[in-house]
């Protein structure tokens, strides 16, 4: 199991440097960064240049805010500047934020998105190995490519590419055309067996492929605490994000499985009144437990292990109040698990 962090400061660039350091010294396997509040790429051009060998993600950047012509050229800038270490992760992100915060076309996000990772490929497939470029789809269309346009630094090829996703039909999709996925935090152990492995094997027989042609990434929320202030403020952070998700409608599938499917509707009234703090406060012990492994500290690596182990391929976590040394011991834990 390959175990990732998150990089912070991604609001301040200045930052990255010293940060993305630290975490390869740690003995993290990849960072990755989101696409929230800052751009997800401009951080990992900082990590690239003051790393040497852990890996470069994109957890993720918002593919519909951009079209497939766009991420290949980042993508192959970032591949080259890394030497081979970047990975394009990639999720559709819901249709509120794509029509109204980005204000770009939104419909069929499963077909969309498979065609988007095709598209690019194409485009991949003329610069890297000479092929015409002729791909003509439903929401994609790219036929021009003259000289001019070709990058020439491409000895490292293609990145990876890792798609996000809860609901069948995406994650069916991630099998078929992705080299990984990227589970969305809101998902449950139970809701990964029943609905997300199943949909993913699908995807993988679409493409006559394995199980082991592609990483399963999961980030996992952890509620834990050395006294009951840390306790109480950690898991107050935990609800306040699962209620969050929770509201989104394209989730509530992930409640349903539970039987909690009306929970769904009253998050999504308060969401809509702005009462977040009242949304956090209907997360339940027995939800969050669901949602989160609530361990010590020192028994989150074992919780971790217990609840994925053989399950997913890398683990996105931090371990909240470990020191670097603790740290350490955790992720040989979870190696071994």
């Amino acid at each position: 199991m390959k175990i990732d962090s998150g990089i912070g400061y991604t609001s301040d660039l200045s930052k990255v440097p010293e940060e993305a350091r630290r975490l390869e010294a740690e003995g993290y396997d990849g960072m990755v960064t989101a696409e929230i509040s800052s751009d997800p790429f401009l951080p990992l051009v900082l990590a690239a240049e003051h790393t040497e060998h852990i890996e470069l993600m994109t957890s993720i950047a918002v593919a519909f805010a951009r079209n497939p012509m766009i991420l290949a050229n980042i993508g192959n800038d970032l591949q080259a500047y890394s030497k081979g270490r970047f990975v394009l992760g990639l999720g559709s992100q819901i249709k509120p934020h794509v029509t109204k915060r980005f204000s770009m076309p939104w419909s069929r996000p499963a077909a969309r998105m498979r065609e988007f990772v095709m598209a690019m490929r194409a485009i991949w497939a003329c610069w890297y190995e000479g092929e015409r470029l002729a791909f003509r789809g439903d929401f994609y269309q790219h036929t021009l490519m003259t000289p001019m346009f070709v990058p020439t630094n491409n000895a490292y090829g293609p990145p990876r590419v890792v798609l996000a996703a809860v609901g069948p039909k995406m994650t069916e999709v991630c099998g078929e055309v992705a080299d990984g996925m990227l589970v969305h935090a809101f998902t449950t152990a139970r809701y990964l067996r029943d609905v997300t492995v199943p949909a993913l094997a699908r995807g993988l027989a679409k493409s006559g492929r394995a199980r082991d042609a592609l990483e399963l990434c999961y980030p996992a929320f952890i509620v834990t605490g050395r006294d009951e202030r840390e306790w109480a403020e950690c898991r107050s952070a935990v609800a306040r994000q699962i209620a969050f998700y929770g509201s989104t409608p394209a989730y509530r599938g992930v409640l349903e499985v539970h039987g909690w499917g009306e929970l769904q509707t009253e998050l999504n009234r308060l969401s809509k009144r702005g009462e977040w703090e009242a949304m956090g406060e209907l997360v339940t012990d027995e939800v969050l437990e669901e949602f989160a492994v609530v361990a010590e500290p020192a028994k989150v690596a074992d919780a971790l292990v217990a609840r994925f182990g053989g399950l997913v391929d890398r683990l996105l976590v931090t371990f909240p109040f470990a020191k670097p040394e603790e740290r350490a011991r955790y992720m040989e834990t979870l190696r071994a698990g």
